[in-house]
């Protein structure tokens, strides 16, 4: 067993980790110093203030947690940016409802934290002393801000990090550490003056270039939302019932995205072949059976059933 105590160490715990994630099937590792996040906090704080972050109560009330790291570990050094691709290439059939490409497979909290469990238990194995702790959109954490400081990828205009020749249909997941690491260098900003995303969001909920308000977007109302639908948003759907990828598919970058070899996130044949009839046909236990450990399955049967109501009512 390794002892964390030299330049040595911190050179080769570094490779150790970068090794190690890639073997558990993250595709890009980056790392950053772990301080606190001022700039971001600012800006954390305006959009919170704004209300753009709807029913979400959750942002604000561990809004000071999410921007400093040694909040969540003491002693944190070090955060580990890391990327899971999730990219499924053949969604449902052209004219029946859609759900977003991360919905398909199993829910990524589950399949992500286990893999960061393997891996930092791994790590410890061979360097002692270290601390962790793991994160995968399950604790107050600013990730996309992590992900951007270490070089991940670059925060796109519709919110979402952008990785070069990758895209953006991944899953990020963290880990804050109490050791010292060599650090990466961030990434410039790609999106030059492309707007595809901000045109191409029909409820225009990407307000303007960085700032999306949770609001009017799709992926919330589908998702997060728990009162009635607003009525300003009808027409506007496009056949989304769960989540919606609109403003990642329009994306330029999203043309090198590639499909995923993560057997727990492939979609059931059942799933993808499903048409409308189907999905408002749709009983109470077809639905956990279908949907069971799947990210559909926290909005319930009842909020599945609502959105496809709401849905139903654009149409002619």
């Amino acid at each position: 067993m390794m002892y964390f105590n030299n330049v040595m160490d911190k050179k080769e715990l570094t490779k150790t980790i970068k090794r190690l994630a890639y073997q558990y099937g993250f595709d890009r590792v980056g790392i950053s110093c772990a301080q606190e996040l001022t700039e971001e906090s600012v800006k954390l704080n305006q959009w919170l203030d704004a209300g753009m972050h709807g029913q979400m109560s959750y942002m604000k009330n561990h809004a000071g947690l999410r921007i400093n790291p040694e909040a969540l570990l003491p002693g944190a050094k070090s955060v580990i940016s890391l990327t899971h691709n999730y990219y499924n290439p053949s969604p449902t059939p052209e004219n029946s409802f859609k759900i977003a490409r991360y919905a398909y497979g199993k829910d990524y909290h589950n399949v992500l934290h286990k893999k960061l469990k393997k891996l930092t238990s791994d790590i410890s194995h061979q360097f002692s002393e270290i601390k962790f702790r793991n994160c995968a959109d399950s604790a107050p954490i600013m990730e996309k801000a992590w992900a951007k400081r270490s070089g991940i990828g670059w925060q796109g205009k519709n919110g979402c990090i952008i990785a070069p020749k990758v895209g953006s249909f991944f899953f990020l997941a963290t880990i804050i550490t109490d050791a010292d690491l060599d650090y990466d260098t961030p990434l410039k900003d790609h999106c030059g003056t492309c707007q595809e995303c901000l045109d191409a969001c029909p409820t225009g909920a990407i307000t303007s270039p960085y700032v999306v308000d949770a609001r009017k977007c799709i992926s919330y109302l589908t998702t997060e939302l728990k009162d009635k639908i607003p009525e300003e948003i009808k027409g506007k759907y496009r056949d989304w019932i769960f989540g919606c990828d609109i403003c990642q598919d329009v994306c330029p970058h999203n043309r090198f995205s590639k499909p995923h070899d993560e057997d727990r996130f492939m979609p059931k044949d059942k799933l993808l072949a499903m048409t409308e009839a189907e999905w408002r046909k749709l009983s109470e236990d077809e639905f956990s059976e279908l949907f069971a450990g799947t990210p559909i399955k926290r909005i319930k049967y009842e909020g599945l059933k609502k959105n496809i109501a709401f849905v139903d009512k654009e149409k002619p």
